[in-house]
C-alpha cells in the first residue's frame, strides 16, 4: 500500500466533524501546543492536526477517562502514528474502560499494515498482547507482515519476543526454511534460524553437523551469498578454530578446486569462498604449516586485490602484508 493510499485511508477513518463545533465538547478548553516565544523552525501542521493534539492536551491534563478521549486517542494516532505518549494515554483510556483488546489488536493491526516500520504502533501490539496473555494468531498476523518486507527489523523483533515468552517454537525452523527457499539471501531469515537453534536444541555437535550440511548446500547454490557464509561463520565458532577441523577446509577447498578454477567469466562471485579461506588459513595455528600457509594467503590476497574484489583492493592488499610481515 502506497504512503499515499495509508494516508486517505486515516483521513476516512477519523472523525469528521471538528471538535471545536462539537456540542459533546463544549466544555473542554483545548491547549496550544508551547514552543516559546521565540520558536525556531515551526513544524507546519495542519488545521486538523493542531485541533486533535490541543484537545489530546487538554483530556490529558485533566486525566480524563472516557469514551470519547479514546476516540480521539484513535485520531491523535493516525494523525501521528508516533507519538508514544498518546499511545500511552491511549492504553490508560482502554484498561480504565475495561475495552474488549482483542478489537485494540484489530486496530492497531490496521495501523501496523500503514506503518510497518514505526516502533510504537509494534511497541504497543506488544503491550495488549501481554496484557491479554495469548497470542492467538499473532504468527500468522507476522507471516503476512513479513511477506509484503521479509527485512521488517520490527517485525522480526516482535517474532523473536513471542517466540521466546510464549514458546512458539514447534513450527519455526521450517518457517524459516521456506523464507529461505524463496530467497536465499534473506539475511533476517539465516538471523532468525540461528536465533531458534540457539534458543531450543543449542549448537551440541549433531545440531552443528546438520546445521553445516544445511549451510553448504546453500553455498554451492550460490556462492555469492554474504548472508550463507556469515551463517557459517556463526555456527563453525563451536567447532574447533583450526585446519585441523578438515571439514571446513574440505568444503573450501573443494570450491577452489572444482568450480572457481573452471569459471573464467564470473570470478566475482567467489569473494566470499576466498575470504573465509583467509581466515581459516590465518587460524590455522599448526607450526609446521605457517609458511605454507603465508603463501596461499598472499595468493588469494592478490587475486582478490587484483582480479575478483578489485574495489576493495587497498583492503586485501593490507591484509596481505599483515600476513607477510607475522
Amino acid at each position: 500500500m502506497s504512503s499515499t493510499e495509508s494516508d486517505d485511508e486515516s483521513e476516512q477513518s477519523m472523525t469528521s466533524h471538528q471538535y471545536s463545533t462539537r456540542p459533546d465538547w463544549a466544555d473542554v478548553i483545548p491547549i496550544e501546543q508551547d514552543d516559546g516565544p521565540n520558536a525556531v523552525v515551526q513544524i507546519a501542521y495542519s488545521d486538523k492536526f493542531r485541533e486533535v493534539f490541543n484537545y489530546i492536551r487538554a483530556c490529558m491534563h485533566t486525566n480524563e477517562m472516557s469514551e470519547r478521549a479514546l476516540e480521539l486517542t484513535k485520531d491523535a494516532c493516525y494523525l501521528n502514528p508516533a507519538n508514544y505518549t498518546v499511545w500511552c494515554y491511549r492504553r490508560k483510556l482502554l484498561y480504565h474502560l475495561n475495552c474488549d483488546l482483542n478489537e485494540e489488536i484489530a486496530f492497531v493491526g490496521n495501523m501496523i499494515r500503514n506503518n510497518p516500520k514505526n516502533y510504537q504502533v509494534w511497541e504497543h501490539r506488544r503491550i495488549i498482547v501481554e496484557r491479554l496473555n495469548h497470542p492467538s494468531n499473532e504468527l500468522a498476523f507476522l507471516a503476512d507482515v513479513i511477506q509484503s518486507d521479509s527485512k521488517n527489523y520490527h517485525a522480526w523483533q516482535y517474532r523473536q519476543w513471542l517466540l521466546k515468552t510464549y514458546g512458539l517454537w514447534a513450527d519455526e525452523l521450517t518457517y524459516v526454511e521456506h523464507l529461505l527457499q524463496e530467497d536465499v539471501r534473506n539475511n533476517s531469515a539465516w538471523n532468525q534460524r540461528y536465533f531458534v537453534i540457539s534458543h531450543t536444541t543449542g549448537f551440541k555437535d549433531d545440531i552443528i553437523e546438520r546445521e553445516l550440511d544445511f549451510v553448504f548446500k546453500r553455498i554451492e547454490f550460490n556462492p555469492d551469498n554474504e548472508s550463507a557464509w556469515n551463517y557459517l561463520r556463526g555456527i563453525a565458532r563451536f567447532r574447533p578454530t583450526n585446519l585441523t577441523d578438515q571439514r571446513l577446509w574440505k568444503f573450501c577447498h573443494n570450491l577452489y578446486e572444482n568450480k572457481y578454477l573452471k569459471d573464467d567469466f564470473n570470478c566475482q562471485q567467489w569473494r566470499f569462498l576466498f575470504a573465509y579461506m583467509i581466515e581459516l588459513l590465518a587460524d590455522d595455528d599448526r607450526a609446521d604449516k605457517q609458511e605454507e600457509n603465508k603463501r596461499m594467503i598472499n595468493d588469494l590476497c592478490e587475486r582478490l586485490a587484483t582480479k575478483i574484489d578489485p574495489i576493495r583492493k587497498k583492503y586485501w592488499q593490507y591484509i596481505q602484508q599483515q600476513h607477510s610481515t607475522q
